[in-house]
């Protein structure tokens, strides 16, 4: 959700809030990996051996966290544009850095994000231009 309401604003010119003054780390996620390890789950479902509903759960993401300013300034460098950025202090509930653990699905079904930030953003600000004819 943050690659396109950092898109948007940044496109339309409109204010950016960044909380905890950029000094934020969040693990953002390309979604053809996303769906990679959807698919992976799906076609790999755990064998039921009976004595439990077969499950698992899997956390998809990176599995490393990218600091919120180095994002923007990707998103920024895509878009050919500045963002106005107004830095906000810590909302209440919020926690400074989060990333996905990503070991159990990449031991059960070899899954590994392959998209870095500096691939993933340009491919998103070009889907957005298209999409919007911006």
């Amino acid at each position: 959700m943050a690659p396109y309401l950092f898109t948007d604003a940044i496109m339309a010119g409109r204010q950016l809030r960044v909380f905890n003054h950029g000094n934020m780390r969040r693990d953002f996620t390309y979604v053809a990996d996303i769906v990679a390890g959807t698919l992976a789950a799906l076609d790999h479902p755990p064998a039921d051996d009976g004595a439990a509903p077969p499950h698992r759960l899997y956390n998809l993401g990176n599995h490393r966290s990218e600091q919120l300013l180095d994002f923007i300034g990707a998103i920024e460098r895509a878009c050919g544009r500045k963002a106005e950025l107004v830095f906000e202090p810590m909302q209440p509930g919020d926690v400074q850095e989060t990333f996905a653990d990503i070991a159990p699905i990449e031991h059960d079904l070899g899954y590994r994000p392959t998209t870095r930030i500096d691939e993933g953003v340009p491919r998103f600000v070009e889907w957005y231009r298209q999409y919007y004819g911006v």
